[in-house]
This record gives structure tokens, C-alpha cells and sequence, in this order.
């Protein structure tokens, strides 16, 4: 495998990608030799972009973020559009996605996306203030795969200047993906049939030392709320920084302990079903269509897919088999006014959302965003409903770009 390689004819930065790096942690495949392999580029052909982001991405999965950061701005400095590997023999569309610096889940995480397609994909970086690199790749289409996020909104913006006179169609406009922060989300989303969502909050930290100290109510800051309230840094992913306050002391030892300056806040929705069982869902909209990406099943509230421990319970993975298999007449039906609203309201290309059924039968949103991990890296052997699940996304998502491309 060798990081750096190019198509023939072609000199674009090629990375093995973050895709393939990721399926190869995933599967528990020893990355240290390919790390040294890496360094030594690193140490010894410091003009190797492709083999910088390949680096950058394994110091991430490695869990030294500081560290991949560094070797992505020394990339980016050398090169910032890279070539994403294409196994198909004869390649077809062109895709370019516009992309921002940072960590794995700052971007679209389109490899997986076009896993096993003929799209080629370029990914070009924009950093605001300096021009286009040239000659940029030919292509048939462009995606924005830029995420939310504060550190993002320049970048955004710069994209959305580009975008209003680019050649080519341009699929998830910008001004679009700023409206997924989690206190815009609400107010688009607010009174859409057969939904749920709590009002979120974004509040610096005065704010909620004065709701600690007791010298406002909860309802002075958030009209909807009440203890207990369910906290997060602002910009944080993951569950980094998110817990459960159950009252005022609570979160004053949450503020302690939490060194940010601003925080989101919204009212804990008990979504546990009659077995006290927690399930999350992750669906993903494509040209306003709903698909089934994951259903986790926890005995805790705060559920990813991984801390469900999926893996060791045969009776969870055929509860996430039936709800794959009969999505589009379930759960699909069950919600379809609520997921209709969403697509239309969101007016997003491709994006994805994090939610819940609520006792009393609506579908309770937790997040959207266009950087969700959409991935068909499970063992099939322990997971054969989900290749074909995914299969019928990927395509989907291809579909779209050949559409779109088409009609231009």
C-alpha cells in the first residue's frame, strides 16, 4: 500500500484515505509499522502531502488529534487538493468536494459514501483568504462536505461566495449547513408534525453559574426547560463534555469540572422504551428520501453505536435487522409526516440525523448534521443485514450525483 501514489497520467496527491485507514484500525489491524512508515516520509521527504495526510489521519485514529492537526496543516500548506483512491477500472463522474481543515469529523465522510462506485472524487481544501489553487480538477459536480461548526462559518461563508458562480452544480449549499447548529435546528424545525425536539440554548458560562447559584430559574434561560437539563460544550462531538444535570448542584460541579466558555443546554426528553431499553437511530436524507443507517440499543441514555455493544447481543442485531428490513413500511410510514418536514425544512442535498421515538409516538430529534459517519465497515459475518442496508445508501447517494450532474 503505498501512500503518495497517483493515476496514471494524473500527479494528484493520492492518500490511502481516511476510509481505508479507518477500516484497517477497525478490523484491528496492527497501523504501528505504516506509522513508522509515515514518520521516515515525514522525517525524510517532508514534500509528501499525500503521506502528511495519511499521517495526520493516523495520529487521529490514534487518539493524538493535536498531532494530526499539525501534519494536515503541514499538507495543506504543500498541496490542498487531494485525490481519493477509486478501485473501479473505468472511471465515471467527477466529484469535487469542498472541504475544511480539522479533525475526522469535520467533513462529509464521502470515501465511505462512494465505497465501490466509478465516482472519482477530488477533495479540495478552502482556506479563506487565499485564492484557488491551479488548475483545479475537472469535474462533472462539487458538494459542499464542510460541517457546522463555529470554527467552520468562515469557511462556509467563503464557499458560499465561490458557489454562487461556479461552472459546475454545487450540491449542499452553505447557507443551508449553517442552519444545522443545534439552536438554529430548533427554531427550524419547531412545530413540525409528529416531531420532538427541546429548545436548545447556547449559554456562556455567567449565564449557568447564575443558574447554579439559584439567582435565576431555568425558564429565565431556556422557556421550555426544567431540571434535569442535558449540557454539552459548544463545538464538542462525540459526547465529549455531555451529561445529564439532574439540579442546580449538579451542574455547578458539571461548570468545575468543564473548562469552556460556552455550553449548550436543553431539557432531558426520557426516551426509553417500555423495556427501559434506550434505541437511537441514525438515518441520513438523500434528495429528500429517509434511509436506515443504524439503530443502537443501550440500557444508558446517552447512546453510540459502540457503547451499545451491539456486537455481543444477537437479540439486539435482529431487533436492528427487522427495523433495516422493514424501514420504508415502518418506521418510514410510522414517521412520515415528521421526516417529510425535516427534508423540507433542512433543504439539504444529503445530510443525516441522530433521533428517537418518544413515548407517546413522535420521532425526537437529537442533531443534524452532514458529517455523520455513514460507514459499511462491520464484519458481515456478525452484521450480514447491514452490507446491503448500506449498499442500497451508497447507491442512493451516486444516484444523486448523476442526477444532478445530468440535469446541469
Amino acid at each position: 500500500m503505498d501512500s503518495g501514489a497517483v493515476a496514471k497520467g494524473d500527479k494528484r496527491a493520492t492518500p490511502i484515505g481516511v476510509a481505508r485507514l479507518s477500516k484497517m484500525m477497525f478490523d484491528g489491524q496492527d497501523l504501528m509499522p505504516l506509522r513508522r512508515e509515515l514518520v521516515d516520509k515525514y522525517v525524510y521527504r517532508r514534500e509528501d502531502a499525500a503521506a502528511l495526510m495519511d499521517l495526520a489521519t493516523v495520529e487521529q485514529l490514534f487518539g493524538n488529534r493535536d498531532d494530526g492537526l499539525a501534519r494536515q496543516a503541514e499538507a495543506l500548506a504543500i498541496e490542498r487538493v487531494y485525490r481519493s483512491p477509486c478501485a473501479a477500472a473505468v472511471l465515471g463522474l467527477r466529484l469535487l468536494a469542498f472541504a475544511a481543515p480539522g479533525d475526522l469529523g469535520t467533513n462529509t465522510p464521502l470515501e465511505f459514501l462512494l465505497e465501490g462506485s466509478d465516482v472519482a472524487l477530488d477533495t479540495l481544501y478552502v482556506l479563506p483568504g487565499l485564492p484557488l489553487p491551479e488548475p483545479l480538477p475537472e469535474h462533472d459536480i462539487a458538494i459542499v462536505a464542510v460541517g457546522e461548526s463555529d470554527d467552520n462559518a468562515p469557511i462556509l461563508a467563503e464557499i458560499e461566495r465561490l458557489a454562487a458562480h461556479w461552472p459546475r452544480p454545487v450540491l449542499n449549499r452553505p447557507e443551508r449547513v449553517l442552519q444545522l447548529s443545534r439552536e438554529r435546528l430548533f427554531a427550524l424545525l419547531d412545530g413540525a408534525p409528529g416531531l420532538a425536539m427541546p429548545m436548545t440554548l447556547r449559554a456562556d458560562r455567567i449565564s449557568l453559574q447564575r443558574l447554579a447559584a439559584g439567582a435565576v430559574a431555568v425558564g429565565d434561560l431556556l422557556p421550555d426547560g426544567a431540571f434535569p437539563l442535558v449540557a454539552r460544550p459548544v463545538g464538542s462531538h462525540a459526547g465529549h463534555g455531555l451529561k445529564k444535570l439532574d439540579d442546580a448542584a449538579a451542574l455547578a460541579a458539571y461548570l468545575a469540572e468543564r473548562g469552556e466558555a460556552e455550553f449548550y443546554l436543553s431539557r432531558f426528553i426520557d426516551y426509553s422504551s417500555a423495556d427501559g431499553l434506550f434505541r437511537k437511530f441514525r438515518i441520513v436524507f438523500i434528495d429528500g428520501v429517509a434511509y436506515a443507517c443504524h439503530l443502537a440499543i443501550a440500557e444508558q441514555w446517552m447512546i453510540y453505536y459502540l457503547n451499545a455493544n451491539m456486537r455481543a447481543s444477537a437479540e439486539k442485531r435482529a431487533e436492528e435487522a427487522a427495523f433495516m428490513a422493514g424501514f420504508d413500511t415502518g418506521f418510514a410510514r410510522r414517521h412520515a409526516e415528521a421526516l417529510a418536514a425535516i427534508a423540507g425544512r433542512v433543504g439539504l442535498d444529503y445530510f443525516g440525523i441522530d433521533c428517537a421515538e418518544t413515548r407517546d409516538g413522535r420521532l425526537l430529534v437529537f442533531e443534524a448534521d452532514i458529517a455523520m459517519i455513514v460507514h459499511a465497515m462491520d464484519n458481515p459475518e456478525i452484521f450480514p443485514y447491514k452490507g446491503p442496508q448500506m449498499r442500497k445508501v451508497f447507491d442512493a447517494f451516486c444516484a444523486l450525483l448523476r442526477r444532478r450532474a445530468a440535469r446541469a
